[in-house]
């Protein structure tokens, strides 16, 4: 989910979501994404291997941080888009491992592990001076589709949310029995939340972990192709029956997104350096 909110850039620090990874088929496509990116400008680190995976940083136009792993063909059966100009084997497969910046762990495990049934798997060090650690809990079967990285930094400020920045991490649940039963289980426990939330295109449920990052519980259906053909969905702007009688007030006041394609002509043409191929003032807003 994009918001688009008229916002100053995240200011970064702990207490936030610090980035998110995309999941690839293997190091052929680790190097096809390396070579796109200089291509077209993308900030991006080299190839790294992190957490025993090899591993491509980058970032969006607006600072959002995000990565590419090569899964080892671990996770969800990936779904091709034969439109995209990405061939089918380089394709992103999926969402991997979120990365929480918290500037203690005790409290932040006890929700993890005993509210969420999270499980501590290993630590791996968050830079190459080792100064901080990461802590990889995982749910379900594990896998790189199924982790959340801690990563504990005592000695950074707390992150202000801004353009670029991540502004919940949501967890699945498959069913709406368990939906119900997540709410009575953080009622039990005495953890505020937002109580149950219909989205119409899928269940929310909202809570605070202990050092105040934003986290979600959601269903997975009834999913966004109860009022769209999967053929064409995401072509054009649907909304939930409850704002659709707001439609043109909305997208009036939506922030053109065709600039991300101009921009990459404009390097492509030499008329951007590709050092800062968006030099722009960020206008759109976080992300969750």
């Amino acid at each position: 989910t994009f918001f688009d909110w008229k916002m100053p850039r995240e200011r970064r620090g702990t207490q936030s979501l610090v980035r998110t990874h995309l999941r690839v088929a293997g190091p052929a496509s680790l190097e096809w994404w390396a070579g796109r990116f200089q291509e077209l400008g993308v900030p991006a680190s080299g190839i790294v291997e992190r957490d025993g995976r090899p591993t491509l940083d980058f970032e969006d136009p607006e600072g959002q941080r995000l990565a590419l792993i090569d899964d080892g063909g671990r996770g969800d059966r990936p779904v091709t888009w034969d439109k995209s100009s990405v061939p089918a084997p380089h394709q992103i497969r999926g969402l991997g491992p979120i990365v929480m910046s918290v500037p203690s762990l005790r409290e932040t495990d006890a929700v993890l592990t005993q509210v969420m049934n999270l499980r501590p798997v290993r630590r791996y060090p968050f830079d190459e001076s080792a100064a901080h650690m990461v802590h990889v809990y995982e749910m379900g079967g594990g896998g790189p589709h199924a982790e959340l990285h801690v990563a504990v930094e005592p000695d950074l400020a707390p992150a202000r949310l801004g353009a670029g920045g991540v502004h919940h991490v949501a967890f699945r649940t498959p069913t709406e029995t368990e939906y119900h039963a997540w709410k009575a289980r953080l009622d039990a426990r005495g953890i505020p939340n937002s109580g149950e939330v219909d989205r119409y295109y899928f269940r929310s449920l909202y809570f605070r972990e202990p050092n105040g990052i934003l986290f979600e519980i959601a269903t997975d259906g009834p999913g966004f192709v109860v009022d769209e053909d999967p053929a064409t969905l995401g072509e054009h702007v649907a909304l939930p029956p409850f704002l659709e009688p707001r439609r043109a007030a909305i997208l009036a006041g939506l922030e053109p997104i065709s600039w991300a394609r101009e921009q990459a002509r404009r390097v492509a043409s030499g008329r951007m350096e590709k050092r800062d191929p968006f030099n722009y003032q960020p206008r759109s807003g976080a992300r969750g």
